[in-house]
């Protein structure tokens, strides 16, 4: 099998298709998607691919049959129709001051009415959204397809600063109320991100949001399986020895009864570096992180075999952030498996790999002794 390029940092799926990178087929599930339901949430840790799978939908519903060719949608894909699709993207926003986040709204919101050929008749981003929806749905005939990536991070870069958290919390809350005032124009919504704030605090009124994260049938929609590495990345294995590769990378799991996944950052870089080394914990394990699980007086000790509930794993919130739903949210333990208690569901939290588990160690000792950069 001849070796291809490796996507490393590529989130675009024309590039990956049409750059002859290597690809993990995951059309499967966004057929599976479309075909169930309409309104969808799921969240991932970070570089988990969340954005190239936001984008391969993007494709999808735009009906690029061209980019499909040899995986799973493509005969089953009705090509004759393409859907409207609004996508909302944060992840390259730094909202750490006030303002930023409304400046970058309105910013993609102008880009998206200039492609439509709309002129702006509302100074809000909240109002201007829904004028968007409504009139693409207008125009084109069919239902709109709304995307949103790392809908959160607004809310996660300014948790330093509460106040400013709660606001862009507020504003967010405001933007994302579109999507039940224009249901009747919406064909298909699907939100990503790595926090799971509550619909209370977050989506007021959306009920009908189907959170997808710890549902087995999506438990691989994002990362890598252990088939996808001795199939897909076949040509990378030779000279890499396949247990170290389980040992240092594998192991992340949102359903007891899935196959475990890797982060496929991790193992683009390995292919690519041919050493195992911590490639996505040195991406930015974030400082609030650890500062939290020091002022909790959390060791580290206590995280590997954790017992926690499914609601303890939700509990996200600015002013109210449980330590273990920060942690399983983030990708520092994972779900090694399940038992009832007192007639309660419980999950049991555990470090996913050799990575993460010695990385989170020694980040903590190094801000203890006061030796963290």
């Amino acid at each position: 099998m001849a070796r291809l390029r490796l996507p490393i940092g590529i989130q675009t799926f024309r590039k990956i298709r049409e750059g002859n990178c290597y690809y993990v087929d995951k059309t499967g599930y966004a057929l599976r998607l479309f075909r169930e339901g309409t309104h969808f949430f799921l969240s991932r840790p970070r570089r988990f691919g969340k954005s190239l799978f936001l984008d391969t939908l993007k494709e999808l519903f735009q009906g690029n049959q061209s980019l499909f060719v040899g995986l799973v949608a493509h005969d089953r894909w009705d090509w004759s129709v393409s859907f409207p699709v609004v996508r909302l993207d944060f992840g390259g926003l730094n909202a750490t001051r006030p303002g930023d986040l409304e400046e970058d709204v309105l910013a993609q919101l102008l880009n998206l009415e200039s492609a439509a050929g709309m002129r702006a008749r509302h100074t809000s981003g909240p109002r201007r959204s829904e004028d968007l929806v409504r009139t693409l749905h207008r125009d084109s005939g069919q239902r709109v397809c709304v995307l949103v990536d790392e809908y959160d991070k607004p809310i996660l870069d300014a948790m330093e600063n509460p106040d400013l958290a709660r606001a862009n919390r507020e504003y967010l809350r405001g933007l994302y109320g579109m999507i039940k005032s224009c249901d009747a124009h919406i064909r298909f919504c699907f939100l990503t991100g790595v926090s799971k704030f509550s619909k209370v605090s977050l989506f007021s009124g959306l009920n009908n949001l189907n959170d997808i994260t710890l549902d087995e049938r999506y438990a691989a929609v994002c990362g890598y399986t252990e088939d996808d590495v001795d199939t897909v990345f076949a040509a990378e294995l030779p000279g890499l020895d396949r247990d170290r590769i389980r040992e240092w990378y594998n192991g992340y799991s949102w359903s007891p009864a899935a196959d475990r996944v890797y982060n496929p950052f991790d193992l683009l870089l390995l292919f690519d570096k041919r050493a195992f080394k911590p490639w996505w914990f040195q991406t930015g394990t974030p400082r609030f992180l650890v500062e939290t699980l020091i002022k909790r007086n959390i060791s580290t000790a206590t995280l590997d075999g954790m017992l926690v509930s499914e609601d303890d794993l939700g509990k996200f919130e600015v002013d109210n952030i449980a330590p273990e739903a920060l942690l399983f949210q983030t990708g520092y333990l994972t779900i090694g498996g399940q038992e009832t208690r007192r007639g309660q569901l419980r999950y049991r939290l555990v470090y996913p790999n050799r990575e993460v588990s010695q990385s989170l160690n020694t980040s903590l000792l190094a801000y203890l002794t006061g030796t963290d950069p």
